[in-house]
């Protein structure tokens, strides 16, 4: 797949990545959801989708999530599901104003960084306003740690991960939410997310500690997918994903594939009772 470069402000507007094959295998769900405001765009079903709806895909920061490589797989599978994607490799993406009015979905994986003030802004106004936010992993919940207003927004922020890469059981707590209707429990092998959270959100998926590498967490129940709003705009989360082999694993791809079509129709949905505090499982 072609590599894009994005420099300035000037060059991202020019960019965007050649059309790939698609990489997913899941079939896509037929799932429901709330009766839109007003017409999509000319979407004529009901069920979340990405036709006709432009991502901004961000990538970068460390290079153990393996940022590139995601882009090798989820702007493909978002292209074939007939979303206008446009990728950027840098976070001037964030003070374009017309881009960040236009788009309907910002997918931002983007670990360790450092994002300035202007950038950040760019980032909170668009999601308030109504653009949906989803990603995974420290690509979402782990990308700048000095910023509290961020952290606000996106629900979380990773703090441990004990153990390393290990075995752990992931525990579907909602089974009537769209995003995770119909699917099952699973077993991961990768960083098991020990997070601070937010309890204004819906959690969806959560995991246990055993306490076998940090005693005293033992049966601490932690969540693992949730969405949530920001303003106007929703927001989606997975801690699952550290490495793009974790997606091999169809729950946790088919629940990353839904929660970003979730967050897409963002602008077009009304409210959704989204408060689950309580962590189940």
């Amino acid at each position: 797949m072609k590599k894009i470069k994005n420099d300035t402000r000037r060059n991202f507007l020019k960019s965007t990545l050649a059309l790939g094959t698609g990489l997913l295998l899941m079939p896509n769900n037929v799932i429901g959801t709330a009766k839109a405001p007003y017409p999509l765009k000319g979407l004529t079903d009901k069920e979340p989708s990405l036709r006709n709806k432009k991502v901004l895909y961000v990538y970068g920061g460390w290079d153990g999530h393996e940022p590139e490589k995601s882009v090798e797989i989820f702007v493909p599978w978002m292209r074939s599901e007939g979303a206008e994607v446009v990728v950027s490799d840098s976070l001037d993406s964030y003070l374009d104003e017309d881009l960040m009015k236009s788009v309907d979905l910002i997918v931002q994986i983007w670990t360790m960084g450092e994002i300035t003030g202007d950038q950040e802004r760019g980032l909170l106004n668009a999601v308030r306003s109504g653009a949906g936010l989803a990603g995974w992993h420290g690509g979402l919940c782990d990308s700048f740690r000095n910023n509290v207003q961020y952290q606000f927004m996106t629900g979380g922020q990773w703090v441990a991960h004990p153990g390393g890469v290990i075995d752990y059981h992931v525990t579907v707590i909602d089974h009537d939410d769209p995003v995770t209707a119909g699917l099952k429990d699973f077993d991961m092998h990768s960083e098991q997310y020990y997070m601070h959270v937010d309890p204004n959100m819906k959690v969806l998926a959560t995991t246990r500690f055993s306490g076998e590498h940090d005693s005293w967490i033992e049966g601490c129940t932690m969540p693992v997918v949730w969405k949530k709003y920001y303003g106007n705009g929703r927001v989606f989360y997975s801690s699952l994903g550290h490495v793009m082999k974790d997606f091999e694993v169809p729950q946790a791809l088919e629940i990353q594939k839904r929660g970003i079509r979730w967050a897409a129709e963002s602008k077009y949905h009304p409210f959704e009772e989204w408060r689950n505090p309580v962590y189940k499982g």
